[in-house]
């Protein structure tokens, strides 16, 4: 599986492509296949995201959980401080991602 990823152009937040916009939670991703790098060009040239790029990741009943530990940080928040992270309250989605 392979998932679009970068960065919100006004807020910085890493986002997600959902397959018809973006996302902050990584459970929203799209498998985009081959398509990604195309789609992710469309959306920079549109100024909609930063620095997109396609990642391999492992669907799960959870959703799409990033194959490398950099975006696995990236999907889940700072890690030195937990209760900053997307969602601080659940040590599910915490486990999940790392």
């Amino acid at each position: 599986m392979n998932i679009l990823t970068g960065n919100d152009l006004p807020t910085g937040d890493v986002i997600w492509w959902t397959g018809a916009g973006w996302s902050r939670h990584v459970a929203d991703a799209v498998d985009v296949g081959t398509t990604g790098e195309t789609t992710g060009a469309a959306e920079e040239a549109l100024r909609r995201v930063n620095n997109p790029y396609v990642i391999e990741a492992t669907d799960t009943a959870d959703g799409p959980r990033p194959a490398h530990i950099k975006d696995r940080v990236r999907a889940l928040g700072p890690t030195v401080r937990p209760d900053l992270t997307l969602k601080p309250d659940d040590a599910a989605a915490i486990a999940q991602v790392i």
